[in-house]
């Protein structure tokens, strides 16, 4: 059988994108990095301190006291083992990645809840963005957007956004029909009918994805160290390099620490959304 050259016909498609849409990309990489650091500067302004006992008062509301003090002792340990400076850039690219993705992905639920072609469409997608091996998307968000920041950013997307979209589009298909009957009973509009009985009776499988995006998004911080990203992924990809244990467990321990207090955090939301 001949080989059939799918790789070839991909590169010609990212070099035509590049050639063509350079400005654009440009633009997008402006954007980014002003967010991205904007979030480190808000995040560095304060003593770190100040914001562990933030983070913990939001942990005491959404999750109880047990994890408000788990949360105010992992911003402390990570700052013990100094790596605050570091954790602060992978936080703001995972808070942009998130919120992006979130924006993204939650419409286009939405979407493909209100029509099956769309979704029959979406789904060969996302499956295809899942099984992908995160390494892939490296190399195009490096070609577009050069390296650092940015292409991070915009493989972190790419990689955690298909959750939002699935359990977006999950959570509005299993609303009851009897509720949806009564609504249209009473006259509701459609933008009626998803924003006040749609969205509410779903927002608790929405912020599962919620929930899913941030890990992988988490999951994707030492990946994206490989092109630049900085943060606590170069902190282990560094200790890797250099068969130094210690600097890769250090890193790997806020990587965790992290996770888990974020983890917890959307666990309390999406109980507090039921």
């Amino acid at each position: 059988m001949p080989r059939l050259p799918i790789g070839e016909y991909f590169t010609v498609i990212v070099n035509f994108l590049r050639d063509n849409f350079d400005p654009l990309f440009s633009a997008i990489r402006e954007i980014l990095a002003w967010i991205s650091g904007t979030i480190i500067d808000i995040l560095d302004f304060p003593p770190y301190w100040v914001i562990a006992i933030l983070i913990a008062l939001l942990a005491y509301k959404l999750a109880g006291k047990n994890i408000a003090l788990f949360s105010l002792l992992a911003v402390f340990l990570i700052e013990g083992m100094e790596l605050w400076p570091r954790a602060t850039v992978t936080l703001s690219q995972i808070i942009t990645a998130t919120i992006i993705a979130l924006l993204i992905g939650v419409p286009t639920g939405i979407l493909a809840a209100k029509f099956d072609t769309i979704d029959k469409i979406l789904r060969p997608v996302l499956d295809l963005m899942q099984t992908m091996p995160a390494f892939v998307y490296l190399i195009p968000a490096a070609m577009f957007f050069r390296l650092g920041t940015v292409p991070a950013i915009i493989s972190t997307i790419i990689f955690s956004m298909p959750p939002a979209i699935r359990l977006t589009n999950l959570g509005i298909r299993q609303v009851p029909k009897e509720l949806v009957e009564a609504g249209e009973s009473f006259g509701s509009t459609w933008q009626q009918m998803l924003f006040k009985v749609q969205l509410p009776q779903a927002l608790p499988t929405i912020m599962a994805g919620v929930n899913q995006c941030i890990m992988l998004a988490l999951s994707m911080v030492v990946i994206a160290s490989m092109i630049g990203a900085g943060g606590l992924g170069s902190v282990v990809l560094t200790g890797v390099g250099q068969l130094n244990v210690g600097m890769s467990f250090e890193g790997g321990l806020a990587v965790v620490v992290i996770a888990i207090v974020l983890d917890r955090l959307t666990q309390g939301a999406n109980k507090k959304a039921a």
